[in-house]
């Protein structure tokens, strides 16, 4: 028994001296692999959302919102400036009663509606029109007369076909709550501000698009 007993405690000791040497050839001595952790993404605050948590990315529709209510505040501010100017330069009541009523209309639409909401979503606040509209502005300051209602009621006709068309689009594209509210109750108001500007259209013979397309043809 003796003998037997001594030869077993070799075998047990030539067996774990084996499984060490066999573990410290294996990588990290024989451990379990361990998963390779993901690299952490870099957070972007320029890429975050109104009430979003810091790093989660802006969808693209969040920046269409912020940039549709972006240019319909300059748009408005265009609207009150030209309004203003036709008060000034028009001889033709219609024409200054309507532009009053751009001036009323696109301060309370400015302030009331799409300044609180483009705080609310980050969006930027332009300070005025932007070039294509300070264009138009310019171009109205050298006339007068009857070629300034003209180009005025032209200038109105084809931006609130334009502006209607664009604030439709954006209440059927966006999931935010409040851009497609102003955005619906906006483009209600710029149908009946086209719908008035087509009769005073009519009143001073100037064309518009439905009569332009029949004189063509």
């Amino acid at each position: 028994m003796h003998i037997a007993h001594k030869i077993f405690v070799c075998s047990v000791t030539t067996l774990l001296a084996a499984a060490t040497a066999l573990a410290q050839s294996m990588p990290n001595g024989g451990a379990a692999p361990q998963q390779p952790s993901m690299p952490r993404q870099p957070s972007n605050p320029s890429m975050s959302s109104p009430g979003s948590s810091p790093g989660t990315a802006t969808t693209s529709q969040q920046f269409g919102d912020q940039s549709f209510v972006a240019k319909a505040i300059a748009g408005g501010e265009a609207e009150v400036q030209l309004g203003q100017l036709a008060q000034q330069k028009s001889q033709s009541d219609d024409v200054k009663q309507f532009a009053q009523k751009m001036v009323s209309d696109h301060t309370q639409m400015g302030e009331k509606w799409f300044k609180p909401v483009a705080k609310q979503i980050g969006a930027s606040v332009p300070k005025g029109p932007d070039k294509k509209e300070k264009k138009e502005i310019a171009k109205l300051q050298t006339l007068s007369g009857q070629d300034f209602d003209t180009e005025y009621i032209q200038a109105m006709l084809k931006d609130h076909r334009q502006d209607l068309k664009d604030f439709q689009d954006e209440a059927q594209a966006t999931q935010d709550p409040s851009v497609k509210q102003v955005a619906q109750q906006g483009a209600n108001i710029i149908q009946q501000h086209l719908q008035l500007i087509e009769q005073v259209a009519k009143n001073h013979n100037v064309p518009v698009e439905g009569e332009q397309k029949k004189a063509s043809m």
